[in-house]
């Protein structure tokens, strides 16, 4: 978990806070940012911006006790990942009536940024519900302690799915990552268009995209979460935060950030998906080390062969190489420099939704795709013509007339 700045909560506003016995700091310098823009209007504005928020629903509250017996005294057989931020064990423990398998993490000992990142966590993921946001069980806070308990998502990350595999028989497929691919959307599209008020994620990397069952993709990790701007108000101000190799430029330039920043993210992702390189990579991507940077001249000329994971093996399948060709184009509309220009998560969805059905039939059927039969084609060919091939031609067209180095 990264380290949140400057978080605070008035105690008697918000049941699930009042809980945790911290003391409070400034809210407005966390999740609840007020939302700026280049023509303000103070009535548009909330005066309470914690008024934003519904009801959360409860959580528990367990004690340390309970999770220590839980993991077996945090042995090392429990532990299950390390990071910046603590370990993580798995452990059971009785929830809703049903002993299950849960996912401990154990934040580093009390400071300032621990406690406002812990309870940005605990706020969000109390107000959040939906099948591609990872479960928030619980928390523990007793003296220095901090800890969150999750549902435990029996695959791990995507990061280690696709970085640290120890098998050829363990590399993902095409079709599983853009399975992947989409269900994280649908989860990033949960917090910019149905959640209330809607959510600015900032933490879009595939280390924070847990596996359940299935490879099936649920968001992680709250901590850097900012409500959205108010209606009428373009972006929040705040203080830049996120992984390297992953923030949107405009965010990492200004601190403004946009439901934007998010989908470039989520191209970072996209495209680590297709190529099995890491955001920041190592002597064999030459001497660009950014994934981003390295990708664009493969972009530019759609070497698809050159760009696309070696592992997933395409090279003399005219289908599989279609679809990473269409995958490389979203990718690439996800990372225009001008964030306008990006996509909308809706947008995305949708051309994932399609491009998951032209790989799921073409294994199924093993041929083409019959052009006559109308359904799939049409769908994709009427896709493309609003959303990607026009757009696509005319910045491959000025990129040629005005050569540029294009800054991510």
């Amino acid at each position: 978990m990264a380290f949140c700045l400057c978080f605070g909560l008035r105690p008697k506003r918000n049941k699930v806070v009042q809980k945790l016995k911290i003391e409070p700091v400034s809210v407005q310098e966390s999740i609840l940012d007020q939302p700026s823009s280049s023509s303000a209007n103070p009535a548009t504005s909330s005066s309470d911006p914690e008024a934003l928020l519904p009801p959360p629903q409860e959580i528990k509250n367990f004690s340390y006790l309970q999770l220590a017996t839980a993991t077996n005294n945090f042995s090392l057989d429990a532990r299950i990942g390390q990071g910046g931020f603590g370990d993580v064990y798995k452990g059971k423990l009785e929830i809703d009536g049903q002993l299950k398998d849960v996912a401990v993490k154990m934040l580093g000992r009390s400071s300032i940024q621990g406690n406002r990142e812990f309870i940005v966590e605990v706020l969000m993921l109390s107000i959040l519900r939906n099948k591609n946001l990872v479960k928030l069980y619980g928390y523990c806070c007793e003296g220095d302690q901090r800890s969150l308990v999750y549902e435990y998502m029996p695959l791990g990350s995507v990061e280690d799915n696709i970085h640290n595999i120890r098998s050829v028989q363990e590399v993902l497929d095409l079709s599983t990552r853009m399975k992947i691919a989409l269900g994280a959307a649908k989860g990033l599209a949960y917090l910019h268009n149905e959640s209330q008020p809607i959510v600015i994620y900032r933490d879009m990397k595939t280390a924070n995209i847990l596996l359940d069952h299935g490879f099936e993709p649920k968001l992680s990790d709250f901590g850097l979460a900012k409500i959205g701007p108010n209606e009428g108000m373009s972006h929040v101000t705040t203080r830049v935060m996120g992984t390297l190799g992953y923030c949107a430029p405009e965010y990492a330039a200004t601190g403004k950030l946009t439901l934007k920043s998010d989908i470039y993210s989520f191209g970072v992702v996209l495209l680590e998906l297709i190529t099995g390189r890491k955001p920041i990579g190592d002597s064999t991507m030459g001497a660009e080390r950014l994934l981003v940077r390295w990708a664009l001249p493969y972009f530019r000329s759609l070497n698809i062969r050159r760009i696309a994971d070696p592992r997933l093996a395409i090279q003399g399948d005219p289908y599989l190489e279609e679809a990473v060709r269409r995958a490389v184009q979203l990718a690439y509309m996800c990372l225009r420099d001008q964030a306008k220009a990006r996509p909308t998560i809706r947008e995305i969805v949708e051309a994932l939704e399609v491009l998951v059905e032209y790989i799921a039939r073409k294994k199924v059927e093993g041929s083409p795709v019959n052009e006559e039969d109308g359904g799939l084609e049409r769908r994709r060919d009427v896709a493309d013509a609003k959303r990607w091939a026009k757009d696509f031609r005319d910045e491959q067209r000025k990129s040629k007339a005005v050569p540029k180095r294009t800054r991510f």
